[in-house]
C-alpha cells in the first residue's frame, strides 16, 4: 500500500513527519519500484540504481514461469521492451494504457501480459502523486533511467547487499538472506565476507552471520508495542519467520500487525468517517492488562499520526480471534 512506508518509518523513528518522505518522492530522491522478490519497495534513488541490476536474472525467470510469460511464448521480448521504453519515455502510463498500446503492435497477444513484460524486464518506477501522503492516484509508471536522469549501476555489488541486509536483520543465516532477497547461490558471497563478519550458532545449530558492530541487546530488554504496516520487511526478512510470528498466523502479514514484546500478537486496521477515525486492534492471543494499556497508548499515538485531522479518534481492542486467519484469496 502507498502509505505503508510512512507507518513503517513512524514506528521506527522519533519525530518522523510524513512531509519528509513525501518531499523525497516528489523531488525524485526516493522511488517505488519492483525489486526484491519482484514486490514493490520504496528505496532511495541511489539504491534503486545500485540494487536493481542485481535482480534481472531472477525477474526474467519469474516472468517465464508466470501466466504472463506463458501467454507470450514465441514473442521477441527485446522488441516488446524497446517499444515499451519509447512509450514510457513519451509520458508515464498505467499498465492498462501501456498494454493497450502494445496490443496495437501485437494484436494476437494478451494486453495485460504485454504490459507485465516491462514489470519484469525494465526498472520502472511509480510516479507521484502515487505514494505521496494524503494524495491518491493510479499506479502510473515510467523507466527509472528516464525519471532519475541516469542509468543503473554498471557494476552492482552483491557483497554490499548482503552487508546491508545483515546490518538490518542480523544475526541471520544464508537461507535468511536468500529468502529476503529472492536470490540464490549466496554462500560464495558470504564466504568471501566471512573474515569481516561475526558468526554465531542458534539453538538448532545453524550458523548465523552479523556485521561486526551489530547490536546484541540483552534478551530481557523490554520491547514496547510497535505497529507495523502491511507486509513489513521485519515479518518477511528471514527464512524462519517464527522468530517474530507464530506459523499459524503467517497470513496476517497482509494486513497491519502489532508487535508486543517483539512478537506479532495482533492485527490492526483504521477506518475513517467524515470527522472520525477508529483504530481496531484484534489480538491473536490474550493480552495482559499491562500490555493492553501499553497497546492502547501506542494506538493513540498511531491515530494521531495517521488520522490527526479527525476530530474524534477512538482505539478499540476486540476479543481474541477464535481461529487463525486463512490464506488470502487470489483474484484471477
Amino acid at each position: 500500500m502507498p502509505n505503508s512506508p510512512y507507518v513503517g518509518l513512524w514506528t521506527r523513528l522519533e519525530g518522523f513527519r510524513p512531509s519528509e518522505l513525501a518531499d523525497l518522492i516528489s523531488k525524485r530522491r526516493a522511488v517505488r519500484l519492483g525489486l526484491l522478490r519482484n514486490t514493490i519497495h520504496l528505496v532511495t534513488a541511489r539504491d534503486c540504481l545500485a540494487l536493481y541490476p542485481l535482480f534481472p536474472t531472477t525477474l526474467e525467470r519469474t516472468l517465464k514461469t508466470s501466466p504472463f510469460g506463458r501467454n507470450l511464448v514465441g514473442v521477441d521480448m527485446s522488441s516488446v521492451v524497446a517499444e515499451a521504453r519509447v512509450l514510457l519515455q513519451d509520458k508515464p502510463r498505467t499498465f492498462s494504457e501501456l498494454g493497450k498500446l502494445l496490443h496495437q503492435r501485437w494484436p494476437d497477444r494478451d494486453p495485460t501480459s504485454l504490459a507485465y513484460v516491462i514489470r519484469h524486464l525494465v526498472p520502472i518506477v511509480q510516479v507521484p502523486p502515487r505514494g505521496i501522503w494524503g494524495k491518491s492516484g493510479q499506479p502510473t509508471w515510467t523507466s527509472a533511467e528516464h525519471w532519475l536522469g541516469r542509468p543503473p549501476a554498471a557494476k552492482p555489488s552483491l557483497e554490499k547487499l548482503v552487508r546491508r541486509y545483515l546490518g538490518a536483520f542480523g544475526p541471520a543465516s544464508i537461507a535468511d538472506v536468500s529468502a529476503w532477497s529472492g536470490l540464490t547461490g549466496l554462500r560464495a558471497i558470504v564466504e568471501r565476507l566471512r573474515p569481516g563478519l561475526r558468526t554465531f550458532q542458534d539453538e538448532r545449530g545453524r550458523e548465523l552471520f552479523d556485521v561486526p558492530d551489530g547490536p546484541l541487546p540483552d534478551p530481557d530488554t523490554p520491547a514496547p508495542p510497535r505497529f507495523l504496516p502491511e507486509y513489513d520487511n521485519l515479518l518477511i526478512g528471514h527464512d524462519d519467520r517464527t522468530r517474530v510470528i507464530d506459523h499459524a498466523y503467517r497470513y496476517v502479514i497482509f494486513t497491519g500487525t502489532l508487535l508486543v514484546d517483539g512478537f506479532v500478537q495482533a492485527t490492526w486496521t483504521i477506518k475513517r468517517g467524515r470527522d472520525a477515525a477508529t483504530l481496531t486492534i484484534e489480538p491473536l492471543r490474550r493480552l495482559s492488562k499491562t500490555d493492553r494499556l501499553a497497546v492502547a497508548e501506542e494506538g493513540e499515538r498511531l491515530l494521531a499520526f495517521a488520522a490527526g485531522e479527525a476530530s474524534q479518534r477512538d482505539v478499540r481492542i476486540t476479543a481474541v480471534a477464535t481461529s487463525p486467519p486463512q490464506a488470502p484469496q487470489l483474484r484471477r
